[in-house]
C-alpha cells in the first residue's frame, strides 16, 4: 500500500555525503529535559540519544517529543545508552546527579554526584572515546574536574558549563539597567559557578564604553553599593529560583544548546565555559569559568582578559576554595 505513494523506488534508503551529527544526553531530569528540547527545537543534532536510569520515564519522554516532530526539522531521537551513539558521538552532555535542594550549596552536592560520574564515564570512555563531554551536573568545574581525571580525555574536549549563565544573568542585570539588548552588553562573569565567582567589572563595556569610569577601589561608597547589589542578584540568582519552584531548567537547557552550537558548527564562540587552567593568572591544575574560544575541538584557547589586581585577588581565591576541593577527591593526575 505505502508503495503506492512515491513514484520512485522507496525501498533504498536515501544517503547523505555528510556525516550525521550525534549526541548523548546522560540524566533526564528537569534540567536534561530543558536541554533536550531547546537542543531539538535548534535543530542542533541529526541523533539524539536519550539515557536516564528510569527507562520507562525516558521512553515516555522520547514519545512526547517525537510526537511534535513534524513541526521542526527532524532529529531522530531514541531512548538508549551511550552504547547506542558509538564511537562517532559527537558530543556526550552529563546531566545526571543529584538534585541541589532548597539552601543547599552546590559545594555540598560533590560526594554524592563523583559517585554517579564514576559508573557513567566508564561506559562513556568504552563507547564514546572520541566525544567532547559537556558537563552541566553541579557543582559544574569540579564535576569537570571529575570528568578530566576519570575519563583521562583531553582537557580540550572537557567542557563545563561553566559561567555562561552567570555571565548571562549579568548581562541582563545590566541590560536592564541601561536600557538596552542585554546582547550589546559586553561583561563576564568568572571563577566558579558559585558563591566565590568573581564579576568582572573593569572590562565591562558596551560598544567599547567602559561602564567604571574608573577603577574599583576609587569609586563612591554609594556605586560600589549599587554595583555589589547587581552582582549579589546574580550570585543568588539560582538559590533564588530553587526556593520557589525547585530547580532550574530553562535557561541551562538554552546555555547548553549555545555551547552545542558553537562546537558543532565550530563557531569559535567566546564563552565563559569551564575548563583546566594551566598558569594562567598564576592559577594550575583547576577547573574554572574564564572566556574560552569553542571550535569543533572543544576548548581551542583561552582569552586572556586583562584583571584588575583585585579581580585577579578574587579570582584566585574561587580557584583555592575549588582547588580545596579537588585535593580532598583524591583522584589521580
Amino acid at each position: 500500500m505505502f508503495d503506492q505513494i512515491f513514484t520512485s523506488n522507496t525501498t533504498a534508503k536515501s544517503c547523505s555525503i555528510l556525516r550525521p551529527r550525534k549526541g548523548v544526553i546522560i540524566g533526564l531530569g528537569q534540567v536534561g529535559l530543558a536541554c533536550a528540547y531547546s537542543l531539538l527545537i535548534q535543530n542542533c543534532f541529526d541523533e539524539l540519544v536519550l539515557q536516564d536510569l528510569d527507562l520507562q520515564k525516558v521512553e515516555g519522554e522520547v514519545m512526547d517529543l517525537v510526537h511534535g516532530m513534524s513541526f521542526i526539522d527532524p532529529t531522530d531521537v531514541v531512548a538508549g545508552t551511550v552504547a547506542d551513539a558509538g564511537r562517532d558521538a559527537d558530543i556526550v552532555i552529563i546531566t545526571a546527579g543529584a538534585a541541589q535542594k532548597p539552601g543547599e550549596t552546590r559545594l555540598s552536592l560533590l560526594e554524592r554526584n563523583v559517585a554517579i560520574y564514576q559508573n557513567i564515564l566508564r561506559d562513556v570512555v568504552q563507547h564514546c572515546p572520541n566525544a567532547i563531554l559537556l558537563i552541566v551536573t553541579n557543582p559544574v568545574d569540579i564535576m569537570t574536574y571529575v570528568a578530566l581525571k576519570i575519563s583521562g580525555f583531553p582537557s580540550s574536549r572537557v567542557i563545563g558549563s561553566g559561567t555562561v549563565l552567570d555571565t548571562s544573568r549579568f548581562r541582563l542585570l545590566l541590560a536592564n539597567k541601561l536600557n538596552i539588548d542585554s546582547r550589546s552588553v559586553h561583561a563576564y562573569i568568572i571563577g566558579e559557578h558559585g558563591d566565590s565567582e568573581v564579576p568582572v567589572w573593569s572590562t565591562a563595556n558596551v560598544a567599547g564604553r567602559k561602564l567604571l569610569s574608573q577603577d574599583w577601589e576609587h569609586l563612591a561608597e554609594s556605586e560600589r553599593a549599587e554595583l555589589t547589589a547587581i552582582f549579589n542578584r546574580v550570585k543568588n540568582a539560582a538559590y533564588e529560583i530553587i526556593q520557589r519552584k525547585e530547580y532550574t531548567s530553562y535557561a541551562i537547557g538554552l546555555v547548553v544548546t549555545d555551547i552545542v552550537k558553537a562546537i558543532l558548527r565550530s563557531q569559535e564562540r567566546v564563552l565563559t565555559v569551564s575548563g583546566l587552567v594551566k598558569g594562567l593568572y598564576n592559577i594550575e591544575n583547576v577547573c574554572l569559568g574564564l572566556p574560552r574560544v569553542i571550535n569543533e575541538r572543544g576548548i581551542l584557547k583561552t582569552v586572556n582578559l586583562q584583571l584588575s589586581p583585585t579581580e585577579i585577588k578574587q579570582l584566585q581565591h574561587s580557584a583555592e576554595i575549588l582547588q580545596n576541593v579537588f585535593q580532598s577527591l583524591n583522584l589521580q593526575n
